[in-house]
C-alpha cells in the first residue's frame, strides 16, 4: 500500500508474497508503506486493531477471519475506481476504508478480494477450490512469434501496436494484448513497459553496484511475460464489477468512526524484530 505519499492513478494497494523492502512499490528504503497481515512470524497475531473483529462479528452475526478483512480491503483499494472517486480526499496521504454493515456486500467484497489476491500473488495465496497453487489462469495472450534465445538476438527494444493488439519484443511477438493491459499502471508506473525495460539488453534502473552489470545473456522470459499479461487481463476484466461493488458499499449503511475501536499507540508501532540466530540472514535494516 502507499500510505505516506499522495496516490497516483491506478490501484491504491498491491499484494506480494515476498518479503518487501522498506518501500515495496518504489523499491527503495525511503518509505515504510507495508501492511503485513500478521504481526508475528507464526501468523497468530493479526495486524488488526483489538476489538475490530468482535465489533464486525456482532454486526454481521457471522464469524470472521483476519484474511476476510484483508480481502475486503483489497477489493475496494485495489481498483482504480477508488482513487478516481476519492482523488480530492486523497490529497491528504493515506487511504480510508468504507466499512459496510451489510453482510451480503461484505461477503461479495471478500470473494472479489480473494480472487484479486490470488491473481496478484501469481496463484500462491487464497487459491480457489479446484486450482493448483502457483498456477496463473490462462488468458488470451499467446507468444505468436518466438523470441530468439541465442545471444546475438537478445531483445534490445519493444513496441506495441494498438491496431492489431500486438506486443513486439525484439523479433518476437505476443498477441492479442489489449490496450488496457498495455496501459495498466500503478501510481504512474506502467507495469508492462517497466517489466520489459528491465529485461532489455541495456537494462534499466540505477546502477548502484557491480551486480547491476550482470545481465542475462539469453532470453528466457517469454513464459513469465505471458503470466504477467494473463494476470493483468484477468485484473482489468474485474474492474467494472469492482467499481460497481465499491459504489454499492458507499451507498450502504456504513460503520462510523465512533462505532469502531481505535488503535493504541502500541498497535501502531512495528512489531519487535527478532534477532538472527547463527547462520540466518538478518533482514532488519534498522539498527
Amino acid at each position: 500500500g502507499m500510505l505516506t505519499g499522495v496516490l497516483g492513478i491506478g490501484p491504491a494497494l498491491t499484494a506480494t508474497i515476498f518479503i518487501p523492502d522498506r518501500h515495496h512499490f518504489r523499491g527503495s528504503y525511503s518509505g515504510k508503506d507495508i501492511i503485513p497481515l500478521w504481526r508475528d512470524a507464526e501468523a497468530t497475531e493479526p495486524n488488526l486493531t483489538a476489538g475490530l473483529v468482535d465489533k464486525m462479528e456482532e454486526a454481521y452475526g457471522f464469524s470472521l477471519k483476519p484474511e476476510d478483512i484483508l480481502a475486503y480491503a483489497y477489493a475496494l483499494l485495489a481498483t482504480p475506481a477508488y482513487v478516481e472517486r476519492y482523488s480530492e480526499e486523497l490529497t491528504i496521504p493515506g487511504p480510508r476504508l468504507p466499512l459496510t454493515k451489510n453482510l451480503d456486500l461484505f461477503k461479495r467484497s471478500v470473494a472479489l478480494g480473494r480472487r484479486l489476491i490470488w491473481l496478484h500473488t501469481y496463484g500462491e495465496r487464497m487459491v480457489p477450490d479446484g486450482h493448483a497453487q502457483g498456477v496463473v489462469p490462462q488468458g488470451q495472450a499467446r507468444n505468436t512469434v518466438a523470441v530468439p534465445e541465442d545471444r546475438e538476438q537478445y531483445p534490445e527494444a519493444f513496441s506495441y501496436n494498438e491496431a492489431n493488439k500486438t506486443l513486439t519484443v525484439g523479433s518476437g511477438a505476443f498477441a492479442p494484448v489489449i490496450k488496457s493491459v498495455w496501459e495498466f499502471s500503478v501510481s504512474g508506473l506502467e507495469v508492462v513497459r517497466s517489466w520489459l525495460r528491465y529485461r532489455m539488453k541495456a537494462g534499466a534502473g540505477k546502477k548502484s553496484s557491480p551486480l547491476n552489470d550482470i545481465r542475462p545473456e539469453h532470453w528466457t522470459f517469454s513464459e513469465e511475460l505471458l503470466e504477467l499479461l494473463w494476470v493483468l487481463e484477468a485484473t482489468v476484466a474485474m474492474f467494472p464489477g469492482l467499481e460497481a461493488n465499491l459504489e454499492a458499499i458507499v451507498a450502504s449503511d456504513l460503520f462510523t468512526e465512533g462505532e469502531l475501536p481505535k488503535p493504541t499507540e502500541e498497535e501502531k508501532k512495528p512489531p519487535a524484530v527478532l534477532r538472527r540466530s547463527p547462520g540466518q540472514v538478518d533482514l532488519n535494516l534498522e539498527e
